[in-house]
């Protein structure tokens, strides 16, 4: 019998650390490593004492190693304790989509359908970034009223990332089978020919979380690729001022070209998770943001896009890891 394990690559351990006050992504492995490689960079952006950030980048390093132990036992006692406002909404019903999302789904899901005739129904951008409606305005209200109902509770609340610091793991308050079965029913159909060779036909794990910008909190976004295939990003509410998206080339291109995108509410914009994007400061106001990271263990089983070689596979416990797999066979289970 074989056996497929979701795994993390190695990297994750020490890759891609994001220090904020100094709008610097770092590796680190050890301290000799760290400030030879870091040092001269760090005093270039205002850091006066570079040895003092060893301390929170090995913070880091540790949260990391724990993090999926703690946020399976996170996900147990919010699933005890929790007591949903609006439990109707995480079992996923087609009713939330907006129809005009539908109906372009049931297109691309017809035989022999052309990635042209549905860039045709949705609105196109340059560098192959596309936007549709996803979500109708009552889902949005009622999904985020529940986001909130969390918030302001007392259990404990894991955050997407370093760059995310506000945010909500969707994982950990019951919401993974929802995303599952929007990304393979609703959203594969679509990325299968737009972006047949990111491994858009065979999405077969994601990252979904929510962002949230805030003054006093994260206000923006430093620009940044994703660790991802393709990505999804909704809009939940309009009630905040600026906080404009923009995007620049492929992270292994070089352009000066930039295109700005202005969010609307249940509006989804769906861009390969390689390309360069960011976000501006909003300037009153709260902006929330549903992500959804789509990943092709097809696709980066052959090169982790964090470290840029072939991933040293690392199985976890539970969940789908970082979208890598390994394969195995159950030697429990043959004669």
């Amino acid at each position: 019998m074989v056996v497929v394990r979701w795994c993390v690559c190695r990297c994750y351990l020490s890759h891609n650390i994001f220090l904020h006050q100094y709008n610097l992504h770092v590796t680190y492995r050890d301290k000799a490593q760290f400030l030879h490689q870091y040092y001269e960079a760090l005093l270039s952006r205002g850091c006066g004492d570079p040895e003092s950030l060893i301390s929170e980048v090995e913070s880091e390093s540790i949260r990391r190693k724990q993090l999926l132990d703690d946020s399976l036992n996170r996900r147990m006692l919010i699933a005890k304790e929790y007591k949903p406002l609006h439990p109707q909404i995480f079992t996923f019903q087609p009713s939330f989509l907006d129809p005009k999302f539908l109906e372009t789904v049931h297109l691309a899901q017809e035989p022999q359908q052309t990635s042209e005739n549905i860039i045709g129904q949705i609105e196109s951008f340059q560098n192959r970034i596309y936007s549709f409606p996803v979500f109708t305005t009552e889902f949005c209200q009622i999904f985020l009223e529940e986001l909130l109902n969390f918030e302001q509770s007392p259990l404990p609340k894991g955050r997407p990332n370093t760059m995310n610091q506000y945010g909500i793991k969707l994982e950990e308050i019951g919401f993974d089978d929802f995303i599952s079965g929007l990304r393979s029913t609703y959203l594969t159909p679509l990325t299968r020919l737009l972006y047949p060779d990111w491994g858009g036909s065979r999405l077969d794990s994601h990252k979904a979380f929510i962002v949230k910008y805030k003054e006093g909190e994260d206000v923006d976004l430093d620009y940044h690729y994703d660790n991802a295939e393709v990505t999804l990003n909704v809009s939940l509410n309009e009630d905040y001022t600026d906080g404009e998206l923009y995007f620049g080339p492929m992270r292994n291109e070089v352009s000066s070209q930039r295109l700005g995108y202005t969010h609307h509410i249940g509006r989804g914009l769906l861009h390969r998770g390689q390309q360069l994007h960011g976000a501006l400061p909003i300037s009153e106001g709260v902006r929330y943001n549903l992500i959804i990271w789509m990943r092709s263990s097809q696709v980066r089983n052959e090169l982790c896009p964090m470290c840029d070689e072939k991933p040293v596979l690392v199985p976890v416990k539970h969940g789908f890891g970082d979208g890598f797999t390994e394969t195995t066979a159950d030697v429990c289970c043959t004669a």
